[in-house]
């Protein structure tokens, strides 16, 4: 009996207790204690029904970054030889021709210079057959396709649109290549356009795309 009366009573001073305690809540912060567990429980379906955001996060954002040709890829299993490595253009102060020329642009293999992913450069066939792909650290791919009076031995002539971009670009680099693949003497317009769409490596390929302005 005594137990009794002493677990009604330490109830009733809990109750006193509560009621005190949320009096004095409702004083401080001007709400009631009914319209604050209403707020909580709108703003926890808020959260729950709310999308996600489309901001990335900090981690996701460098995880997803493209990374450069150089660290994307292991070039260590590809077989590397020391050049000298310049640059040329399609103009006359390169090859000696100008616009309008029936040959203007078209390399010793028969393909159009280009700059892109896979970019045309011109080598000594006899250390570098056309057709033979090489990673130029810097500079991207290069796809043997041209050759040159001066490109003798060791050396390549990567190829630039414009001569400030050959200046401000490149100039003049000794530096090891990887060979990637060996040519067998010859290269096409499709085979270089397919190497340069390959829908895999166009991640990469934006890097080395103009932009409009």
């Amino acid at each position: 009996m005594f137990t009794r009366h002493l677990y009604i009573r330490r109830l009733w001073m809990l109750l006193l207790f509560t009621a005190a305690l949320g009096a004095t809540f409702e004083s401080l912060s001007g709400m009631d204690l009914k319209t604050t567990a209403e707020m909580f429980l709108s703003d926890s379906k808020k959260l729950e029904n709310e999308p996600a955001s489309d901001t990335v996060p900090a981690g996701k954002l460098v995880e997803n970054e493209v990374q450069p040709l150089e660290e994307a890829f292991d070039w260590s299993q590809y077989p590397i030889k020391k050049v000298v490595a310049t640059g040329y253009t399609a103009g006359e102060e390169s090859t000696g021709k100008q616009p309008g020329h029936p040959s203007y642009g078209i390399t010793y293999s028969g393909v159009k210079v280009k700059r892109d992913l896979y970019s045309t450069v011109a080598a000594d066939p006899g250390v570098f057959p056309i057709g033979t792909i090489l990673f130029i650290p810097g500079y991207g791919y290069g796809v043997v396709a041209d050759t040159g009076s001066a490109i003798k031995g060791n050396k390549l002539d990567l190829y630039y649109d414009t001569v400030d971009e050959v200046y401000s670009n490149w100039g003049k680099r000794t530096l090891d290549v990887h060979i990637i693949k060996k040519g067998t003497g010859k290269i096409t317009e499709e085979e270089l356009t397919a190497l340069n769409e390959d829908e895999a490596m166009q991640v990469f390929r934006q890097s080395y795309l103009k932009t409009e302005d």
